[in-house]
């Protein structure tokens, strides 16, 4: 589907946890087409600060409406946790590439792999997956900054967690998990989110075992489209877009 530009207005704006906040947004053209992994670009207000949009992943998405999950800390997400039920963004999406589930899962396992807002995609990519194959390990520095936990539990999946300081779950990160899993497992499907540090412990994980990976890359971008080369990654095949070429890369084609 074609990125399109539309005006739409907020269903709802909550907040979540200690500054996480849920939007959702009724945006019909853009939900139907939307796959997990892609992202939406927002303008935040219809002044010139903050200049440019903010990349948001797609949390959800309907036939009538998606979601966004984020964290008020810059001036346009925290612009963006004011608005209210029945204000309008301006929106830009679905962008990027998301991800691609292997066409034969027989036999195979499956484990998403989040840290901190790296659940926004993967809660979405889970309604994709069998909660009988599938294990989820989110990570977050305190319990208080867990996320969709619950969410995942309710449908099936198999959760475990991690935390930095041993709040709730494991003392520890996410790829000390993975770590004991794979011992066990000798096909798996690895599908990561989170912070650089985090993806590229996941990325020497699955390549070292030859398992079939893909994460999405957080990065600052500027025009969200490929234009600007403001957001490129090196990888085995020369330097590429994380907004237009990514944001979800094979493991073994990023170069660290």
């Amino acid at each position: 589907m074609k990125p399109i530009q539309l005006k739409a207005e907020i269903i709802s704006n909550k907040q979540v946890g200690p500054n996480f906040w849920r939007c959702e947004i009724s945006a019909a053209k853009i939900a139907k087409g939307a796959l997990a992994g892609q992202f939406l670009n927002i303008k935040v207000n219809d002044t010139c600060v903050p200049l440019l949009r903010r990349p948001l992943s797609i949390h959800h998405a309907d036939d009538r409406k998606l979601a966004v999950l984020y964290e008020a800390l810059g001036p346009g997400t925290r612009a963006l946790s004011l608005k209210k039920q029945g204000e309008f963004l301006d929106l830009i999406g679905p962008l990027g590439k998301g991800f691609k589930i292997p066409p034969a899962q027989a036999g195979g396992k499956n484990v998403l792999v989040a840290g901190g807002l790296g659940v926004a995609p993967l809660l979405f990519l889970s309604k994709k997956l069998n909660p009988a194959h599938t294990s989820v390990i989110i990570g977050a520095r305190t319990k208080n900054h867990l996320l969709c936990a619950g969410e995942f539990k309710k449908r099936g999946f198999q959760t475990h967690i991690t935390t930095d300081d041993g709040s709730a779950g494991l003392k520890g990160q996410v790829t000390d998990l993975l770590a004991k899993m794979i011992s066990k497992i000798n096909r798996l499907n690895i599908y990561a989110c989170g912070p650089k540090k985090m993806l590229q412990a996941v990325a020497e994980i699955s390549v070292k075992n030859k398992f079939n990976a893909q994460l999405s890359l957080e990065t600052h971008m500027a025009c969200g489209i490929g234009a600007c080369l403001g957001c490129v990654v090196n990888t085995t095949k020369g330097f590429k877009r994380v907004c237009s070429d990514g944001p979800v890369f094979q493991a073994d084609e990023l170069i660290w």
